[in-house]
């Protein structure tokens, strides 16, 4: 039954007789779906570079090289390209519930693969079995990192929106914080290497518990908002049509694909490009740690601010800038010896810049693109960005050359360190490239607060009066717009 927007199917007669009084409703239970969504995301990233932070032994207990080991971590950014525009369909078509569900699951299964060659005594290649699991993972990764927009846009008001997509957006870069503190503790000699595996399947088995048993339905009984009653009305490939004719949204998903390749590649080989130069292991998982814990912080200040004042576009805008500078800052540092210091603080700066823009980017592309369904919006978004984090990643990597071992490198993959001073350039120069374009070339109205503003909703919470509440037995009336 077409409720207040022409778009949302009423299956209950409590929810037509709201519609009728011209309600929206938000339910207690949205935030047990966005805890899910983030312990899923959390895990799904702690499983994505748990590797990257103890590299040197990690190889040398695998005989892996340092090709095979780049591939732990690039094999989700490939993985996640043509998986994407599944996982987009899989949610604006047969549901966020489901999607979760099988994430989970696929992250479970993953971690459990990853493992075997701790577990099995005598595999024979163990390298099939750390790329197969990652492998895995990564098709989960794509389910999972599309949801929180998807989940904000059906489940919350327009007031919590940008707050409950930057906390379900920012449990991604929480887990890969959690891997560059938790691995360098598990791991300091390679007989630890199973342990710091199996702990790594702990989570993963609990979130796909938690998804199979907390959630029971994609959508809520009656929407929280205009927005929410409209979502998704467009089918699947119209959406992606329209998205592709949509100028303002193209430039949005090239220029912050960008930043998210960029970032992604910064987080997999922070430890290969400090330790050259006498930086330590656990000193590049503090760094990273740093990068994380204030890229939270930052994504918490601006995701309350956007939601306040609706200031996306200056948001994002602002906070590429200033992340290209903190970029830039550390393409030069890096490549200093013993500037710990310096080098800790600039990778504060560069998360509590960066990371904070990506939930209110996704926010952004939401509205830049509406009425297209928020999986299709945010998702395409973040296969570009996976997409162009494997060019820059191989073309990072492609441009490194070995030298002569120095006395200050603590690189243990067994061979000589690599030369980062070029890459490190060139990814800095992207990072400022991509926020010129940015900041040159994107407008765009705010197509999906308009068309709230326009309907003027009011919000239901759960904690309602005695009257609202006995209309859930009111007897069935037709909504009409």
């Amino acid at each position: 039954m077409a409720g207040p927007a022409g778009g949302w199917s009423e299956p209950a007669p409590a929810t037509s007789a709201r519609s009728v009084l011209g309600g929206y409703r938000a339910y207690a239970r949205r935030w047990v779906f966005l805890l899910v969504i983030s312990l899923l995301s959390c895990s799904n990233a702690t499983l994505w570079l748990s590797f990257a932070p103890v590299a040197g032994t990690i190889a040398r207990h695998f005989l892996l090289s340092t090709e095979q080991l780049n591939w732990l971590s690039l094999v989700y950014l490939v993985v996640s390209i043509p998986s994407g525009v599944v996982a987009i369909w899989v949610l604006d078509s047969i549901g966020l519930r489901w999607a979760t569900t099988l994430g989970a699951f696929l992250n479970f299964l993953g971690s459990v693969i990853r493992s075997m060659p701790s577990m099995v005594v005598g595999t024979q290649d163990p390298f099939v079995f750390l790329l197969g699991g990652q492998s895995i993972c990564a098709l989960a990764q794509t389910l999972v990192i599309f949801s929180p927009a998807k989940l904000a846009a059906l489940w919350f008001p327009e007031h919590q929106r940008a707050t409950a997509n930057m906390i379900g957006t920012m449990s991604n870069p929480l887990g890969i914080l959690v891997a560059n503190l938790l691995s360098p503790i598990l791991v300091k000699t390679e007989e630890d290497i199973p342990l710091m595996l199996g702990t790594y399947i702990l989570p993963a088995g609990l979130t796909f518990l938690l998804a199979t048993a907390c959630l029971w339905e994609s959508v809520p009984p009656t929407p929280p908002s205009v927005g929410a009653a409209q979502s998704t009305s467009l089918p699947f490939l119209a959406g992606l049509k329209l998205l592709t004719r949509n100028k303002a949204y193209i430039t949005l998903a090239v220029c912050f694909g960008g930043g998210v390749g960029i970032f992604s590649s910064f987080s997999a080989l922070l430890e290969q490009v400090l330790c050259v130069n006498g930086y330590s292991s656990e000193f590049a998982g503090l760094c990273g740690a740093l990068f994380i814990m204030f890229g939270v912080l930052g994504a918490v200040a601006l995701g309350l601010y956007v939601d306040r004042t609706k200031h996306f576009i200056e948001a994002v805008k602002i906070g590429l800038c200033l992340a290209s500078l903190a970029c830039v800052a550390f393409a030069v540092v890096s490549q200093l010896q013993g500037q710990t210091v310096v080098l800790a603080a600039v990778c504060s700066l560069l998360g509590f810049f960066g990371f904070a823009v990506a939930p209110v980017a996704m926010e952004l592309a939401v509205e830049c693109s509406f009425p297209v369904g928020e999986g299709a919006a945010a998702g395409l978004v973040f296969v570009l960005g996976q997409a162009e984090g494997v060019l820059i990643m191989v073309l990072l990597t492609s441009l490194t050359v070995r030298h002569a071992e120095p006395s200050v490198s603590t690189c243990r993959d067994g061979q000589g360190p690599l030369d980062w001073k070029v890459p490190m350039l060139l990814m800095a120069g992207l990072c400022v490239l991509f926020s010129c374009l940015l900041m040159l070339l994107f407008h765009t109205p705010y197509r999906r607060l308009q068309a709230e503003a326009d309907a003027s909703p009011s919000i239901q919470e759960d904690e309602r009066p005695a009257t609202a509440a006995a209309l859930d037995h009111a007897p069935y009336l037709a909504a009409t717009p």
